[in-house]
This record gives C-alpha cells, sequence and structure tokens, in this order.
C-alpha cells in the first residue's frame, strides 16, 4: 500500500508562514490606510538606510528606504509600536518630510542585510559609501572634452591605492557631469577595463583602465547602489543620489554578469524634471496642438513608440506634468521609477506587483490618470484598454518601429481589434536625432540626390514648409564647445495617429500599416520622415543623422498609384 507523506518541510512552513504575514499586513494597510510595500521588489537606498542606525530600526521594526534631501519613505512593520512612534517623530523633528509604508518582517530583514553589507565591509577610509561632491564640483569645472577626462585618469595613476579608488570613482562621475553623458558604461575585459559614455546617444570610448583596480571599484560602486557584494553570477539593479552645487544627480545601475566579470551600466537622472515640458519635447506645431487636445479629454489611451532610448519615458513624464492639476489624481506603475514627481503617487514593479497586477490594484485606488511604463503581454493591454473605457485618461508604451505599428501590434497581443476605436485616442511615435552645434554647423547646398529625397519627402507632407531654392542644409563639423563631435544635445522626431472613424474602420477592415497610415492622411500630421526633413530644412540637424535612426527610403512618400490601386482591389475581397 503506497505511503502519503503529508508532512511539511521546513521550507514549505516558512514560505506559509511568509505568504500569511504578507496578507495580514496588506489587510492591516487597507485598515490603517496606509500604503503596502514589499521592499524585495524595489531599489533600497543605501544613504536613505543609514539616517537610522540598525539599532533604532530594528528597535522600531521599521527602516528608511529611499531619501531625496529632506524627504524620506519608510517601511514600518506596526504603526503602533512605540519605538516606531518616537522614531518617526524624531525624524519629523529634524526637518524631514516622512511618508510611511507597511511592510512585513521579511521585507525588513531583507533590508536591514545592507547593514551587514556596510559592517562588513573593508573602508579604505571613513565613509566608505560616500564620495566626495565637492571634488566632483571642482573636475567639473575643469573638464571640456573626453581628453581632458582620459588625462586626469592618468594622473592619477601614482596615487596611493587607498585615494585612487576614491579619485577614479569621483572623476568616473565628474567626466561624465562636465561632458552631459547619459550613461556610464565599465566593462571589465582580459586586460583592463573599459570605459565609456553615452553622449547625445553615441558611445565614445574614454580610457581603459588597469584590471587590478576592477574589484575593488566594483565593490565601491555596488554598495553605494545598494547591491548585495558576494551576488556576482546574476543581474542586480540598484541606485543612489549625489547633490552636486545644488542639484540633485540620480544614478540607475545594472549589473549583468559576463564572462571578463561584472558589467555595470550607470544611467545618470536629473530628478528636477525640470526639462519634463511639452514646450522642450521639439514637437511640430501640428503635433504640438494635437497633444494638447487630447490630454484635455477625460478618457482614452495615449501609447507612444518607438524602441529603447528614443524618447518615450520622457515624453509620458511631460504629459504627466501637463494634465498635473488640483483635484486630479495621478498614479504610475514604472519599470524602474526613474525620475521623482511631487504630489503624484508612483509604484515600482516587483516579482509580487508585475504591470498587469499592479494596473488592477490601481483601478481600485480611484485614479483620474494612469502611466503604465509599458504593455508587453495581453493582460496589461487588455486592462489598459477597460482602463481607458470606464473613465481613466491611461498613458503607456509599445515598442514598435512606427506609430502606425501599434496597431497590428496591439491586435497581436489579443485585443479585439473592435475595442481599439472606442479606447485609443491617440499613438506617437518618436526617434532622437543629435542637434547640430550652433558654434560650428557648417551651411550647404545639397547635391542632386539629396534636393530629390528631400522634395521626395515633402511631397507628402500635409502642410510643408517653404524654403527659398537653392536650399541650404547644414553639416556637422566639430568644435571645442561640442566636443568635437559636431552635435549638442538631443530632440525628438515624431508622428502620431488619432483614431478618429476613417482609421477605426480601416483597423477592423483591414489593420496592415500603410492602410491605416493612408486611412490617417486627412488628419494632416506629418510622420516622423517629414517632420525630420522639416528640422533639417530648419537646420536643427543634419540630413546624415537623421537616415541614422529614421528610414527615408519607406513611407507615405513612397507609396505610388499602383500600390493604391492593388490596395483597394485587395480590400474589395476583404469580408
Amino acid at each position: 500500500m503506497p505511503k502519503f507523506d503529508d508532512t511539511f518541510n521546513d521550507d514549505r512552513l516558512n514560505e506559509l508562514r511568509r505568504k500569511e504575514e504578507e496578507g495580514l499586513i496588506k489587510a492591516l494597510a487597507l485598515q490603517y490606510g496606509i500604503q503596502y510595500i514589499d521592499l524585495r521588489g524595489i531599489t533600497l537606498n543605501p544613504e536613505a538606510i543609514k539616517t537610522l542606525s540598525e539599532q533604532t530600526s530594528r528597535a522600531g521594526n521599521m527602516v528608511v528606504f529611499e531619501k531625496v534631501r529632506k524627504r524620506i519613505s519608510v517601511a514600518i512593520r506596526n504603526p503602533n509600536n512605540p519605538h516606531t512612534i518616537d522614531a518617526l517623530a524624531a525624524l519629523q523633528a529634524e526637518g524631514y518630510e516622512v511618508t510611511t509604508y507597511m511592510t512585513s518582517s521579511i521585507s525588513l530583514e531583507h533590508a536591514w542585510d545592507r547593514f551587514k553589507d556596510q559592517r562588513h565591509t573593508v573602508a579604505v577610509k571613513h565613509g566608505a559609501l560616500d564620495i566626495d561632491t565637492d571634488n566632483i564640483a571642482k573636475q567639473v569645472k575643469t573638464f571640456k572634452t573626453p581628453a581632458h577626462v582620459a588625462e586626469h585618469f592618468t594622473n592619477i595613476r601614482t596615487l596611493n591605492s587607498a585615494r585612487r579608488i576614491s579619485e577614479t570613482m569621483e572623476t568616473l562621475f565628474a567626466g561624465a557631469i562636465a561632458l552631459g553623458a547619459s550613461d556610464i558604461h565599465i566593462e571589465p575585459e582580459e586586460g583592463g577595463i573599459r570605459l565609456r559614455y553615452r553622449l547625445d546617444g553615441v558611445l565614445h570610448d574614454i580610457i581603459d583602465l588597469e584590471r587590478n583596480l576592477y574589484e575593488r571599484l566594483m565593490s565601491r560602486l555596488k554598495l553605494l547602489a545598494g547591491m548585495i557584494l558576494n551576488i556576482k553570477t546574476e543581474a542586480q539593479d540598484g541606485r543612489f543620489t549625489f547633490t552636486i552645487t545644488d542639484k540633485d544627480v540620480e544614478v540607475r545601475a545594472s549589473i549583468i554578469p559576463g564572462a571578463a566579470g561584472e558589467s555595470m551600466v550607470m544611467r545618470l537622472l536629473d530628478p528636477t524634471v525640470a526639462s519634463f515640458s511639452m514646450d522642450n519635447l521639439g514637437l511640430n506645431t501640428i503635433l504640438h496642438t494635437v497633444i494638447t487636445e487630447e490630454l484635455k479629454r477625460p478618457n482614452g489611451l495615449i501609447v507612444t513608440t518607438g524602441p529603447t532610448g528614443s524618447g518615450k519615458t520622457t515624453a509620458l513624464y511631460a504629459f504627466l506634468r501637463e494634465t498635473h492639476k488640483p483635484g486630479v489624481k495621478i498614479i504610475t506603475i514604472e519599470n524602474p521609477v526613474e525620475y521623482k514627481l511631487d504630489d503624484i503617487v508612483q509604484t515600482q514593479v516587483s516579482d509580487d506587483y508585475t504591470f498587469a497586477s499592479g494596473l488592477r490594484a490601481v483601478l481600485r485606488q480611484d485614479p483620474d490618470v494612469i502611466m503604465v511604463g509599458e504593455i508587453r503581454d495581453r493582460e496589461v493591454a487588455e486592462t489598459a484598454i477597460h482602463a481607458a473605457q470606464t473613465g481613466h485618461l491611461v498613458f503607456s508604451t509599445l515598442h514598435t518601429n512606427s506609430a502606425v505599428g501599434a496597431f497590428p501590434r496591439l491586435i497581436d497581443l489579443g485585443v479585439d481589434y473592435r475595442m481599439i476605436g472606442t479606447s485609443v485616442n491617440l499613438v506617437l511615435g518618436q526617434r532622437l536625432v543629435r542637434v547640430l552645434c550652433e558654434h560650428c554647423k557648417e551651411a550647404y547646398t545639397p547635391d542632386a540626390e539629396e534636393q530629390a529625397l528631400i522634395e521626395k519627402v515633402l511631397s507628402s507632407h500635409p502642410n510643408p514648409p517653404t524654403f527659398e531654392t537653392p536650399l541650404t542644409i547644414y553639416n556637422a563639423v566639430g568644435c571645442d564647445a561640442c566636443n568635437h563631435t559636431g552635435f549638442k544635445g538631443r530632440q525628438g522626431v515624431y508622428e502620431a495617429i488619432r483614431v478618429d472613424t476613417a482609421v477605426e474602420e480601416a483597423v477592423i477592415r483591414d489593420p496592415r500599416e500603410h492602410i491605416v497610415l493612408e486611412a490617417a492622411r486627412p488628419q494632416g500630421i506629418p510622420t516622423m520622415a517629414e517632420d525630420g526633413i522639416e528640422k533639417v530644412l530648419f537646420g536643427k540637424t543634419s540630413l546624415t543623422e537623421l537616415q541614422r535612426v529614421v528610414d527615408l527610403a519607406e513611407g507615405r512618400h513612397t507609396r505610388t498609384p499602383e500600390a493604391q490601386a492593388d490596395d483597394d482591389a485587395f480590400a474589395a475581397h476583404v469580408v
């Protein structure tokens, strides 16, 4: 007779207890009116954790997990704990603006492990988790080109071992800030460490550092970012913030394991979000009017499309700022939270809080505007569509090559094509092009091939700009002001499709991209190619740069009457 083993091992018992406690904390959080949080699913700020001593944190069953100047986020186990009450009062007395969350014991233990990392780290100087922001500020003033940064790295090779690591880290960030880099890449190789900056969307080699710096440099950076030191075979994410000349610089770090060691990429973010406004997006007049009108609508879905690094998140944050008014509740679901926005509830996905489950939870929070970081599967797509149909204005992104590509993509994800017309308001497509340096750009007359290409693209422009002939466009040259790249900054090129009756009928009848694009033609919104050529003619960017990011060989301007006749014949047989 078979024997059945119904005993639970320790792991299963612990898992049951964990789930039971998580459920209890969630229920209590609702009763107390305090937001629940799972600390294992977010990036912990090590500078924030140090706000309270380990003894105080453990006594109060609490931890400070986020800190931006005098604004802190505190996770607590029990709001009635006297030690918790005393610690929160002490923080407020010190001038901190405190936001509290309820969390479980498991989450707190996860956060308290960071104290262990800090204790067990061999510090080369007092405050090993800190970086000298005064030194960074001084270096920022002296670095004008990548060559200056590389030269300083070479000069500090004679420093003693302890100071060398600190100076290397500070130079790393000073160079990135001085040159306006968006990302710092640290790539270990067998013979050294390859250091690169992404400037205006393009990676530039800075210097190869000695391999013997690698372990100590990575340990310091991982500590700063709140990562676990002894995990070297798994991907990790982290973040930290430092202040330089009254400006907060937020760094989002990512590590992946590789054959020669862990590779790290750090993205530098500006939490002041001063640039997140509609006026700074570089929208043409037609599209600016269209988006402004759509943002005034009380419900519907607005989708931005494009590849990674095309400015989709920047556009969404600009939309949030535009819709942020008294009496409007905005909630975001992001992966991760890139920029902190005042008076907006921002949440971050985790293992237990996905885009789909988060969106369902957010709908119970009575929001007016919802931002979902990305529509990546059927469940998220259908829930976003449902939210748009039930009185919410929803913003999200899709990874497609163009605005019109969003329609077949949504259908491919499982969205009923008949629902698109009643839920989607606008689809935006975008890319980022580098802006020509005003100090050194060089005017020239386009050759016959370039002239023909410009005229062909403008032939389908709904409201083409007028220019004297022969045309004048510009080339990148390079000077000290632009680090000899010929470009300074980036700007978007855009296209958009409103979902009106004609577009809705096209999606239902024949959702092929060129069919939907033709149905949208009467809306009078330029395509990316047309918007890009307009920026070329206005001297914002070069034709070569535009061709680097936008395919000018295909588009509305390449459609022939014969192709249209074939489409009409095909459509006549579609039931």
